[in-house]
């Protein structure tokens, strides 16, 4: 396994939409192993490929590590859709490791339904609410070619723009690889 650098906030590919995977094959195994890894060592919960600097719609999550969420069993969806939301919303801080050390508050609704294929191939569909929604929903986000600073107000991203501005000329210090200028 490897550990890939991951892209940051004004890369290119974090605004384009990903592409939909044919089949799953020993190059989609192998990104998904690394993702694991990279994801792991940056102390994220989620990884979408295009923050890996790979254009293919999946992403990762391990809540694992996080309290109250232990149970849940790391995720791979490929191919994701949301087909339901809930109405009801909640907003949370959340942050991105393509967005070091910048935290906003977001909406977002409080349980999904999402359709996906496993690494099996295999279609799965499933619930999710609370912290498991929010993740699959930021992650979703990244394959939509939308971060954080979408989904807040003008005036919110207006006070982000200098710290943007740092993360697009890697002035912010972080503790894993990322991709260059």
């Amino acid at each position: 396994m490897a550990v890939i650098p991951i892209t940051q906030y004004g890369d290119r590919i974090l605004r384009e939409k990903a592409k939909k995977i044919k089949n799953v094959d020993d190059k989609i195994i192998t990104l998904i192993r690394d993702m694991f890894e990279t994801m792991r060592k940056a102390n994220g919960v989620g990884l979408a490929a295009n923050q890996v600097g790979n254009g293919n719609s999946l992403f990762t999550i391990d809540l694992t590590g996080v309290e109250g969420c232990e149970k849940i069993k790391p995720l791979v969806m490929i191919n994701p859709e949301i087909i339901a939301s809930s109405d009801e919303l909640v907003t949370i801080e959340e942050g991105c490791l393509s967005l070091p050390n910048l935290r906003a508050d977001v909406d977002r609704p409080e349980k999904i339904q999402i359709k996906y294929i496993d690494t099996d191939e295999k279609e799965v569909i499933i619930e999710a609410d609370d912290f498991l929604a929010r993740v699959i929903q930021h992650e979703y986000d990244h394959l939509q070619g939308k971060m954080i600073p979408d989904r807040v107000e003008s005036y919110e991203k207006n006070k982000m723009k200098n710290e943007l501005m740092r993360i697009m000329k890697r002035e912010v210090e972080v503790n894993y690889p990322i991709t260059d200028r």
